[in-house]
């Protein structure tokens, strides 16, 4: 996923999280929220509930893996967080795959196409 269709800016985030509605997933959460922008863009997060950096990481490294995969199939003109859970890690990735893609189903992030 190129930058531009990242949130790097914490106010961004803070933003999505406080005024998104939330879709929960037993591997991941998303928080979607709409934007007046013509691309849609993520933020990825890991909480420390996780264990160690190395798991941490490792989950947002999946969770942006398996968003690049569905980049071209997400209706733009939206910001969305998505905060890894704890089974994130020891996942298989087809349920990885598809926790991401059901929750971009229910928050209406996937274009009729796809």
């Amino acid at each position: 996923m190129d930058r531009k269709h990242r949130l790097t800016v914490s106010s961004d985030i803070q933003r999505v999280r406080s005024l998104g509605t939330s879709y929960a997933h037993p591997l991941v959460v998303l928080v979607a929220y709409p934007n007046d922008m013509p691309l849609t863009r993520f933020g990825v997060t890991a909480g420390r509930q996780l264990g160690t950096a190395v798991r941490r990481n490792r989950a947002k490294r999946r969770l942006r893996a398996a968003l690049h995969a569905l980049h071209r199939s997400l209706a733009p003109g939206w910001d969305g967080v998505w905060i890894a859970r704890s089974g994130m890690t020891t996942a298989a990735w087809p349920e990885v795959e598809r926790a991401v893609a059901t929750l971009c189903r229910r928050a209406g992030l996937l274009t009729t196409s796809a």
